[in-house]
C-alpha cells in the first residue's frame, strides 16, 4: 500500500497550518474562500482525504460504511426528479425514498419513479449493514464536486458509490484513501471495486426474444448513451442484431437523456409520418414507462404496431399498461455484495481490486406481443 498524505503534508503544501486544514475541511465558514481554495488544491493534489483516525476514534477505525450517490440532488416532494420550474437539478433516479414515505397525501406518490434502481441496491446495502452490525452512513451530492463524498469518506471505514456525471476522478481519488465500491463501471485499472450487472446479456436476451419469439427484425434503442450502463445494453442489441444477420444501427434512434425537458422529440416526429419502427429497446424502465404513456397520448398501439421493452426489472413495470417487458438486475444482491467486498477489505491489508458482474433476468410481459402465463 503507498504512504497516505496527512494533514501535515497538506498544510506544507498550501502554506498554512494544520489547524486551517481541519478547520477547511470541518467548519469552513471559519476559514477565508481563498485560503480554503490553497487547502482543497493542496488536498486534491496530493490525493487527501480527511482521516476518521485525526478524530481520535478507537483503533482507527468507524465501525461504519458510506453509500455516496453522485448526481441523485432532489427536493421534497418532487416526483419528477426536476426542480420547482422543471429544471433539472442533476437527478438520475427520482426522489428520495424519505419525501415520498413520510408524505401526508397518498395520492401524490408516484410509484412510476420509485422505487427505482438506486432504492433497491441501497436497500441490499441497508439489509446487509443490518445483518452484520455495521453502521451505515449515506448521502448524495452532484457529480463535479467531492466535498460531500470527501467528507462521507472521512467518517466511514468503507464506501460504496453510484457515479454520476464527471465523479471518475473524486472517486479515484476516494479510493486511494479506503476501500471504494462502484456500482455499473466498466472495467478499469486502479485501486477500485466494481459490481455490475450483465448488461450486454440482457440486452441480447431481449433482442433475441423480439427477433425469435415475434418476428421482428425492425430494431431501434431509444435513451442517451449517459451512463456506461447503457452503452453496454446498446452494444449488446446491436451484437445480437449482426449475430442474427440483421442490421444493427450504427447509433440510437432518439437520445432522450432521463431527465429530459423535451424528452423522445424522435419518436414523435417519425409517429407524426408513420415511421416507427417495429421495436423500441429502452435504455432504462424509466425510459420505457415514460415512452408507453407518450405512445398512448399519440393513439400508437403497443404492441400491435410497436412493442417496447425497458431494463433494470423496478416495480412500476409491472404496473403499467401494457405491462412492460424488461430485464431484472439483482439490486438487492448488488447492494449486498458491495457491504461484502468493503468488510473483506478492511480485512486484508492488500489485495486486487475486486471486479464482479452479476447475472440478469429476462421478464417477459406484454408491451412485447407477449401473454405471460
Amino acid at each position: 500500500m503507498r504512504k497516505r498524505p496527512t494533514v501535515y503534508d497538506v498544510a506544507q503544501a498550501a502554506g498554512v497550518s494544520i489547524a486551517t486544514v481541519s478547520f477547511a475541511f470541518r467548519q469552513p465558514e471559519r476559514v477565508r474562500a481563498s485560503t480554503r481554495h490553497k487547502v482543497l488544491e493542496a488536498a486534491h493534489a496530493l490525493s487527501y482525504v480527511p482521516s476518521a483516525n485525526a478524530r481520535g476514534l478507537a483503533h482507527g477505525r468507524t465501525g461504519a460504511l458510506g453509500l455516496y450517490s453522485f448526481d441523485m440532488m432532489t427536493e421534497a416532494g418532487k416526483t419528477d426528479g426536476r426542480g420547482p420550474d422543471g429544471d433539472d437539478p442533476g437527478s438520475f433516479f427520482g426522489p428520495d425514498p424519505s419525501d415520498l414515505a413520510f408524505s401526508d397525501d397518498a395520492d401524490a406518490e408516484d410509484f412510476r419513479v420509485f422505487p427505482l434502481y438506486v432504492n433497491e441496491v441501497q436497500r441490499g446495502f441497508e439489509l446487509e449493514c443490518a445483518r452484520r452490525g455495521q453502521a451505515l452512513l449515506i448521502g448524495r451530492g452532484p457529480g463535479g464536486a467531492g466535498a460531500g463524498a470527501f467528507d462521507i469518506a472521512s467518517r466511514v471505514d468503507g464506501l460504496a458509490v453510484f457515479p454520476g456525471a464527471r465523479s471518475d476522478e473524486v472517486i479515484a481519488q476516494l479510493s486511494l484513501r479506503l476501500p471504494v465500491v462502484a456500482f455499473a463501471v466498466p472495467p478499469g485499472d486502479g485501486e477500485l471495486h466494481r459490481v455490475r450487472a450483465d448488461n450486454q446479456a440482457g440486452s441480447a436476451a431481449l433482442t433475441e426474444h423480439l427477433v425469435t419469439e415475434h418476428g421482428i427484425t425492425d430494431i431501434a434503442f431509444v435513451g442517451a448513451l449517459e451512463m456506461p450502463d447503457y452503452v453496454g445494453r446498446f452494444d449488446g442489441m446491436r451484437r445480437t442484431l449482426e449475430r442474427l444477420g440483421l442490421r444493427a444501427p450504427a447509433q440510437v434512434l432518439d437520445p432522450t437523456a432521463l431527465v429530459d425537458d423535451h424528452p423522445f422529440a424522435v419518436v414523435r416526429a417519425l409517429a407524426a409520418v408513420g415511421r416507427l419502427p417495429r421495436a423500441l429497446v429502452c435504455a432504462s424502465d424509466q425510459h420505457a414507462i415514460e415512452l408507453l404513456e407518450l405512445l398512448a397520448s399519440l393513439g400508437v398501439d403497443v404492441p400491435g404496431r410497436v412493442a417496447v421493452t425497458g431494463f433494470d426489472g423496478v416495480v412500476a413495470g409491472r404496473l403499467c399498461s401494457p405491462p412492460l417487458t424488461t430485464v431484472r438486475q439483482p439490486m438487492e444482491a448488488m447492494g449486498r455484495l458491495a457491504v461484502d467486498i468493503l468488510v473483506e477489505s478492511l480485512s486484508t491489508d492488500e489485495g486486487t481490486p475486486l471486479d464482479r458482474t452479476l447475472p440478469i433476468r429476462m421478464i417477459v410481459r406484454g408491451s412485447c406481443g407477449c401473454t405471460p402465463a
